[in-house]
């Protein structure tokens, strides 16, 4: 039995996936002119407490014995570089491996050294986590969950999180989800294909990797890619948090702003509540239909909300919070990450052909014209034989990985593998978009998409060193979710290359990135479709 949230479908406008974030946007958000007055009383001497740190940083390096990274700029650097933040920050990896940007409360140390990395994320790992200021920041929208918190509270939600991702049931039961959302997915472009529209198909992923994970998630249907209201509003109220909790990081006011409850922190309220009042609606219908079938005779228990609940009864709020984390893991990153290797794709058609005939000889498919009885047939097997796919897509995560920076908090004075010392309260990020760029680790062709980097000579893939690549964390935090993110990314790009060539519809406008805590397409990603097959 499944339970259907959204049941009155719509046929309106696609789903506005993200609240633009540019400094004209905020600046309309912050209008109010108390807030003004605040902000023009606080900045001058914020300014000159800065200017002071700057200073008395590099005083303070030529007296102390300890070496500190060398300063590179402010925190208020990445505020005026915000749309082309990641640009900013490579630029600055470029001419130094390791750096500090200076703020008011804390430093910011940024890092491109695998050594350093390995340190941070394995070696020491009980000397850097999210602490007070990271989950300050994430709390509101992602709770408690594994995102968010240190301690014994992440080790429980990892422990209880990694068992249910290594059992077969989940496994099976995601792979059917995946096909079935990418055969639905393959029948929309075909229309579009047909009359010869323009698709954006990140919008289009979007949609279609939050019906799945909703339903591995959850066991309901929200199939927003067919347009549910519900599902609509959801979306948007998700993306809109997403962006608005990413600004935080550079948005010294917004504590002010979320206590008077203005602007931007006001949005975020609003948002949330919206997220909430969705997904507790969800957890008790699904916690209702157990009850009244009975645990023991409850269907499968396919879907993470059915286990966890099978196994005890847990709080909604414990229960929302694991959901919802489990949703950002696999809805924007996979989407994100499909959306960029179509755009890579079209900037090289070879490497497109080359992939739709590296799938056509795995698959052994002989015209087959019908979309969901082609993906229903993918074994694992023949997931396993796209050697090449695999590359293109873990070239594509290099160059445009799903989470571009990840921060950690130091919990006490220590010292990375270069010699450069971190104190007490210093953010510490690694940077998997600026890291995927730099030629000391890539080789001067470090910026060229370019898959057989991942092959041995054999055409087998080789994987990297995660402290090198970095798009997956690594050590004790490494992302549960890798191989289910690689199998549903292969089975959507089996079934859509297959049947459909993808060109932009606009090769001479540039495609960039919009700054979140997801790296999506800025603008949407706008293709046209062509179908390989001749249509019956």
């Amino acid at each position: 039995m499944t339970i259907s949230i959204c049941n009155s479908p719509s046929s309106s406008s696609p789903i506005s996936l993200s609240l633009s974030l540019s400094l004209s946007d905020m600046a309309s958000l912050l209008s109010l002119s108390n807030f003004i007055t605040a902000a023009a009383v606080l900045l001058p001497p914020i300014l000159a407490f800065l200017t002071y740190q700057i200073i008395a940083a590099k005083l303070q390096g030529k007296k102390s014995k300890k070496k500190y990274p060398p300063v590179a700029g402010t925190v208020f650097n990445q505020l005026l570089n915000f749309p082309r933040l990641h640009h900013y920050m490579t630029d600055l990896a470029a001419k130094y491996r390791t750096y500090r940007l200076l703020g008011p409360f804390r430093n910011e140390v940024y890092t491109s050294d695998p050594a350093n990395v390995e340190y941070i994320l394995k070696t020491n790992f009980e000397n850097f986590g999210k602490g007070d200021y990271n989950y300050s920041i994430l709390s509101d929208l992602l709770g408690d969950g594994i995102f968010t918190v240190d301690g014994d509270t992440w080790k429980q939600q990892r422990k209880v999180s990694s068992y249910e991702f290594s059992t077969k049931v989940l496994r099976d039961f995601s792979s059917v989800i995946f096909k079935k959302n990418a055969a639905k997915l393959a029948n929309i472009i075909s229309e579009a294909a047909t009359s010869g529209q323009t698709m954006d198909m990140q919008d289009l992923f979007m949609k279609s990797t939050l019906d799945s994970i909703f339903k591995v998630g959850f066991g309901a249907e929200l199939d927003s890619v067919c347009g549910s209201s519900e599902g609509a509003k959801f979306s948007r109220a998700f993306d809109d948090s997403s962006a608005m909790t990413l600004w935080r990081y550079v948005d010294i006011f917004w504590k002010i702003k979320k206590a008077l409850n203005i602007g931007s922190e006001a949005e975020i309220k609003k948002n949330v509540k919206i997220i909430d009042d969705f997904v507790y609606k969800l957890i008790h219908s699904r916690a209702e239909q157990m009850n009244m079938s009975g645990n023991d005779s409850s269907p499968t228990k396919e879907d993470i909300l059915s286990r966890f609940l099978h196994v005890n009864e847990m709080n909604p709020k414990y229960l929302r919070d694991i959901i919802l984390n489990f949703i950002i893991a696999g809805k924007d990153t996979t989407a994100t990450t499909l959306s960029w290797f179509i755009y890579l794709l079209c900037k090289h058609p070879d490497v497109q052909e080359k992939v739709a005939q590296e799938i056509k000889e795995a698959t052994n498919s002989k015209e087959v014209r019908d979309f969901a009885q082609f993906a229903t047939s993918i074994s694992e097997e023949a997931l396993e034989k796209m050697q090449y796919l695999h590359a293109a897509l873990s070239e594509t995560l290099r160059l445009y990985p799903a989470v571009p920076a990840d921060a950690k908090l130091c919990f006490s004075d220590d010292t990375l593998p270069d010699g450069n010392s971190v104190r007490k309260g210093d953010m510490v990020v690694y940077q998997p978009y600026a890291m995927g760029r730099m030629k000391f680790l890539w080789g001067d062709d470090a910026e060229e998409f370019r898959p057989e980097r991942w092959l041995d000579e054999n055409g087998t893939f080789r994987p990297e060193s995660p402290f090198k690549f970095t798009a997956f964390q690594a050590g004790p935090r490494i992302c549960l979710g890798k191989d289910f993110a690689y199998r549903q990314m292969k089975i959507y790009s089996a079934v859509l290359l297959t049947f459909f060539a993808f060109k932009l519809s606009d090769d001479t406008k540039a495609v960039k990135y919009r700054t979140m805590i997801n790296l999506h397409v800025d603008e949407g990603l706008h293709v046209r479709a062509f179908h390989r097959l001749p249509q019956l």
